[in-house]
């Protein structure tokens, strides 16, 4: 074969392959673990009130925060100082909430940390220290003991003519400052039977988990549910509990899916779109009315010798510009990539776009439900 003759049929091979439609490109796979939680491990949030001492004359006005001088004349008592009937003046305490999630399958005499946050009008929780605060449970139950020093991120400074505050001085936090009292009755090695909850709901997702359980098991242990919910079950003869089970799967790998969504906060102008996003060929036009409005007032003074007074006399300046930008078409989108390179065509700001978007989906052409915040 003549080497022009090769030229020509490598530069067709060559447009052929450009031509061609590039292979659809997977989700990223992940794995099981990272993609669902199991049923049963989960924290549980617990709450407490107490008072926080030893503050620098940032703490509460009692006052004001009657309920911070009833909570101390109440600790007082219980210590031995009655205080009834006595005028109790300190700005050295501050009542506080305390909030905090216990770790699933905690032991007693294990520690987690606190978040410790003012409730009266304090300044700042900075060098103070928490008293002992029973944290409680939704079911009413004392789960952990709270107390020690409060850290804080935050500060506040002033002056008498100035004031500089930095963070938020009235939340702190107590590292390992809780000591637990109570477990959590739940043993998962004695479930025959539990549920993965996938953290993003999807028929498709859900079923790929299932498959991917299953071939590596060899046997039928995955159920998929619902979109959010696949059971496993302990199959017969299985060498191991439920928890040799999970640990088996929990790092199989599988393709992740997910419906096409745009999510717009129309108060910062984010527009976040999904990969699956489909646009139909739809055409687009959009119109700016700018309004401005400037005063300049005129100071007018009387004639020499003239019996007046100055005045002023208001001028204002006023245009009003209209930009309208021609009929444009969006055409129909096979990737995220090129529906994102229309719409910029079109020179338009992100809230612009916003409405843009929202116009699109009315007419049917946006394949993808939109989100707002």
């Amino acid at each position: 074969m003549h080497k022009p003759v090769q030229s020509i049929l490598a530069t067709l091979l060559a447009c052929i392959m450009l031509l061609a439609p590039a292979a659809p490109t997977l989700a990223a796979a992940a794995r099981i673990k990272d993609v669902v939680d199991i049923e049963g491990v989960r924290e549980n949030q617990l709450v407490g009130y107490g008072l926080v001492v030893g503050l620098n004359g940032t703490g509460d006005s009692l006052n004001n925060s009657p309920f911070t001088k009833q909570s101390l004349q109440s600790m007082l008592e219980r210590l031995g100082v009655n205080t009834a009937g006595e005028n109790v003046r300190t700005a050295n305490v501050a009542a506080v909430m305390v909030t905090a999630n216990l770790p699933p399958f905690a032991t007693q005499g294990s520690r987690m940390d606190v978040t410790v946050s003012a409730l009266g009008d304090s300044d700042s929780l900075q060098g103070g220290t928490l008293l002992v605060t029973p944290l409680l449970g939704a079911d009413g139950e004392v789960y952990a003991i709270a107390q020690g020093s409060v850290s804080i991120n935050g500060f506040k400074a002033e002056g008498d003519a100035a004031t500089v505050i930095s963070g938020v001085p009235t939340t702190g936090r107590i590292s390992s400052g809780a000591l637990i009292e109570r477990e959590i009755d739940f043993k998962l090695g004695a479930q025959r039977s539990l549920r993965l909850a996938l953290r993003n709901p999807d028929l498709t997702t859900s079923r790929r988990i299932a498959l991917a359980i299953n071939d590596f098991i060899g046997v039928p242990t995955a159920t998929p549910e619902d979109p959010a919910t696949v059971r496993i079950t302990l199959p017969a003869g299985f060498n191991g509990n439920i928890v040799d089970l999970l640990t088996d799967i929990e790092q199989l790998m599988v393709q992740t899916d997910q419906t096409a969504k745009i999510v717009i906060d129309e108060n910062s102008g984010i527009i976040v779109m999904g990969k699956d996003v489909r646009v139909s060929s739809v055409a687009v036009a959009q119109s700016n009315l700018t309004v401005t409005i400037a005063e300049n007032p005129t100071v007018v003074q009387p004639e020499p010798l003239a019996n007046g007074v100055t005045a002023v006399e208001p001028n204002t300046d006023l245009d009003v510009m209209q930009s309208d930008k021609a009929l444009a078409v969006v055409n129909e989108s096979v990737t995220l990539q090129e529906l994102v390179d229309g719409l910029n065509a079109l020179g338009i700001a992100p809230r612009d776009l916003i409405a843009i978007l929202q116009a699109i989906k009315a007419t049917g052409a946006l394949q993808a439900e939109i989100e707002v915040l």
